[in-house]
């Protein structure tokens, strides 16, 4: 054999390693988080008593539904190199005005209106800001998160603010085949925006403004306009969580939704939407929900006292973080 031909069964050996390597990771990056998931709710399952009881499972997914359904609208800012600090704001604010709206005018609808446009509002400010303004999206909506949640308490009186029409509680209460209205509207979400994303141009566009948004606005894309875009919806769905939060609370409450972002955001990072942009996964976010909410259940479940469990949350998120540089390091080699 000569010197070329044992050169070239070595690379041809080091190619197809390097390929295997390749899939490994492939199939780590797709499936790990959904084993992790499964591991952990069977162990669950089987140490911690009452986890495994259809209240409890039902409980779970009501406990999830807000950050779920803001979630999902959180992985499109994520995924283009933005993120929103205001959503907790913006809950909060919502139920309160739907809770005022309602009651000065009688009717539920008009409250849950004015909400919806109210956070489509604060939404779209976000981002024309960010993308006209070219101001930073950490300044940006930790301003807005002060903005908004000073008008809560502002609207309010720093009061909780009672809802006189029994139609307005229906809409946290009512069930429909077994479970609370508020989990389907978290399904219907995860359905929508996950079509969105992976269906449609505008998903496509978050996904290369993400990636790089230079050669995303010379392939045609506009950038600034699918800014704003994912800033609205963000604003509108964020207040639909808080239309919903207030219903299941009876009234709208200026301090609510406090640490909500963070969760959210936790929610998204651990279901491995990048930071840095230009990945994310619908299936991956409700993974990731679905995990941060197990965890934050089994140590209620477990009685641990709600100091430690912010511990465990900020490990969580920390985790997720390291996971996600450790991936874009290995991407980018």
């Amino acid at each position: 054999m000569t010197e070329t031909n044992a050169a070239a069964i070595g690379a041809a050996r080091e190619t197809q390693a390097d390929r295997r390597r390749a899939l490994l990771w492939q199939i780590v990056d797709d499936y790990s988080l959904i084993l992790i998931f499964i591991v952990l709710f069977a162990v669950l399952s089987f140490t911690v008593q009452y986890f495994f009881s259809w209240d409890n499972i039902v409980g779970l997914a009501l406990s999830v539904s807000q950050i779920g359904m803001v979630a999902c609208t959180m992985m499109f800012c994520l995924a283009s190199r933005d993120f929103d600090l205001s959503v907790g704001s913006v809950v909060a604010f919502s139920g309160v005005l739907c809770a005022i709206v309602a009651n000065a005018t009688g009717s539920v609808t008009l409250g849950i209106a004015a909400s919806l446009v109210a956070g489509a509002a604060i939404g779209a400010f976000n981002g024309v800001v960010i993308a006209k303004l070219k101001i930073n999206a950490l300044i940006t909506t930790l301003a807005t998160m002060e903005i908004v949640r000073g008008l809560a308490f502002i609207t309010s009186q720093g009061q909780a603010v009672g809802v006189t029409s029994e139609a307005f509680f229906t809409l946290g209460a009512l069930e429909l085949f077994g479970l609370p209205v508020p989990v389907w509207i978290t399904v219907a979400c995860f359905a929508v925006f996950g079509v969105l994303l992976n269906k449609t141009i505008y998903g496509r566009n978050t996904l290369a403004i993400g990636g790089n948004p230079d050669a995303a606005r010379l392939a045609g894309v506009s950038v600034d306009r699918v800014r704003i875009a994912i800033f609205l919806i963000q604003g509108a769905v964020a207040a639909l969580a808080g239309i919903i939060l207030a219903s299941r609370m009876t009234s709208g409450q200026p301090n609510a939704g406090e640490g909500f972002e963070l969760d959210v955001i936790s929610a998204c990072v651990l279901g491995s939407v990048s930071l840095m942009g230009g990945r994310a996964t619908i299936s991956g976010v409700l993974v990731g929900v679905l995990i941060m909410g197990t965890v934050q259940n089994a140590m209620s479940l477990l009685n641990i006292d709600a100091f430690y469990q912010y511990v465990v949350r900020g490990t969580i998120l920390l985790i997720a973080v390291l996971v996600d540089q450790l991936k874009n390091r290995r991407q980018s080699r």
